[in-house]
C-alpha cells in the first residue's frame, strides 16, 4: 500500500538545497522515495526567469550524488517543478513529496495519494493549442492510475509544468515551416498553461474534448478546471504532471479543495481546509496544514466585486505578480504562516479572475 508524505523546507536562493539534505541526513527522508519537488523560486516568474531551472539544476546534483546516479536518471524519476515569483509576503520554499510502499492497513477513510508522468517533448507549434491538451489529458489520466485514484472526485489538485515558447523556439519552427500560436515569448506562457490547464479538465470530464479547440484556448473562459495548477517555463521542453486525491493509503495527510472566485475570496481558503477535515479555526491549524496551494490571477475584466483594479494596466510590475502577493497574503493569514505556493496566471484554471486552492492536512 502506498504511503505519501509531504515535507516543506524555506530557501535561502533558489540554489540552496540545505533543507533537502538535512530531511535526507537526517533519515526523515529517504531520497529514493522521493518523486517530485515543488517550489517557489525568488525569480521574477517571466520568461528570463531562471531561478526556476537554477533550481532545478541544484535539486538534481543533490539527488544525483545522494543517489549515486546520472542527472538524466534523475530527471526521469523525480519531477522537478519550479514556479518563479514570490512577491508580498510568499516565503521561497520547496515541497518535497516522498511515496513509498508500507504494510497494508485496515481500510477506513480515503488518505493522500500521489502520481507523476512525463508528456512527451512538444514542439513549439503544438504549444498553446488544443495538441497540448490532448498529450497532458493522457499524462494525467497515466498520473490517476499511478496514484491508485480511481475517480475524477478524488483528484483535488493536478500541478503541471509546461514550457514555453523562446525567440529561438520561434524561429525554428517558422525554418520548417510551422506557424506557432504567438510571436509574443511572454504570451506564449498563458497559452502554455491554459493548453495543459484545458488538458486536465478533458481528463476528468471536466469540459467535452469537442469544445478544446485552437480557438478556445486564451478565449473561453467559461472552459476550465477547478483542480489545475499549470506553470510555464523555459528550462523544459516537456510537460510534467502531479497528480494530488485521496485514495486508499496508508498516508496520514489529506487533501481538499476549493475554488476562489476571485484574488480575496478568503472563504474558497477556508473551505479547502475544512474539505481535507480541518475546521479553518481549528485550534492547531498551524500544526495541522501541511501544505496550502493555490493559483492566482489578476481578473482580466479589470475589476473585482464591482471595484477597479489596476494590476492589468501596470507596466513596470506584471499582473501576474500583483496578483501573486495579493492571493498569498490572503492565504497567509488565514493559516498564520507565509509559506504557501501561489503561482500565477490562472488561465482556464478555475472561473476568470479565480483559481483553485488546495489544502494538505495531518489527519491528527
Amino acid at each position: 500500500m502506498q504511503r505519501v508524505e509531504l515535507y516543506r523546507f524555506p530557501t535561502s536562493g533558489p540554489e540552496d538545497v540545505s533543507g533537502l539534505a538535512e530531511l535526507v541526513e537526517r533519515g526523515t527522508v529517504d531520497p529514493a522515495s522521493i518523486i517530485c519537488l515543488l517550489g517557489k523560486t525568488e525569480g521574477n516568474g517571466c520568461v528570463n526567469d531562471f531561478s526556476r531551472g537554477y533550481a532545478t539544476a541544484a535539486c538534481t546534483r543533490f539527488l544525483a550524488s545522494a543517489l549515486g546516479a546520472r542527472d538524466d536518471e534523475i530527471a526521469r524519476r523525480v519531477l522537478f517543478i519550479m514556479s518563479g515569483g514570490t512577491e508580498g509576503v510568499m516565503t521561497p520554499h520547496m515541497s518535497v513529496f516522498a511515496r513509498r510502499v508500507v504494510p497494508e492497513r485496515p481500510g477506513g477513510a480515503k488518505r493522500l495519494a500521489a502520481g507523476i508522468a512525463h508528456t512527451r517533448p512538444l514542439r513549439s507549434e503544438e504549444l498553446g493549442t488544443a495538441a497540448q491538451a490532448r498529450i497532458v489529458a493522457d499524462s494525467v489520466r497515466a498520473a490517476m492510475t499511478e496514484a491508485g485514484i480511481a475517480g475524477a472526485a478524488d483528484v483535488h489538485f493536478v500541478q503541471i509544468k509546461c514550457p514555453l515558447l523562446t525567440a529561438e523556439a520561434i524561429a525554428g519552427a517558422r525554418a520548417r515551416g510551422e506557424a506557432v500560436v504567438t510571436s509574443s515569448t511572454y504570451a506564449s506562457m498563458g497559452y502554455s498553461r491554459g493548453a495543459a490547464a484545458l488538458g486536465v479538465a478533458l481528463a476528468l470530464g471536466e469540459v467535452a474534448a469537442a469544445e478544446i479547440t485552437d480557438a478556445a484556448i486564451g478565449r473561453r473562459w467559461d472552459l476550465y478546471s477547478r483542480v489545475a495548477s499549470t506553470s510555464a517555463g523555459v528550462e523544459l521542453d516537456n510537460c510534467e504532471v502531479l497528480v494530488l486525491g485521496n485514495a486508499a493509503t496508508a498516508s496520514d495527510l489529506v487533501i481538499g479543495h476549493d475554488v476562489m472566485a476571485d484574488a480575496i475570496d478568503a472563504a474558497a481558503v477556508r473551505r479547502a481546509l475544512a474539505a481535507a477535515g480541518c475546521p479553518p479555526d481549528a485550534a492547531d491549524l498551524g500544526q495541522r496544514v501541511a501544505g496550502v496551494y493555490a493559483k492566482a490571477e489578476a481578473d482580466p475584466s479589470g475589476r473585482i466585486r464591482g471595484r477597479r483594479h489596476t494590476m492589468i494596466d501596470d507596466s513596470d510590475i506584471n499582473h501576474t505578480r500583483h496578483a501573486r502577493a495579493a492571493v498569498s497574503a490572503v492565504i497567509a493569514s488565514i493559516v498564520g504562516d507565509p509559506m504557501v505556493y501561489v503561482s500565477g496566471g490562472a488561465e482556464h484554471q478555475g472561473p476568470s479572475g479565480g483559481g483553485p486552492v488546495a489544502a494538505i492536512v495531518h489527519t491528527g
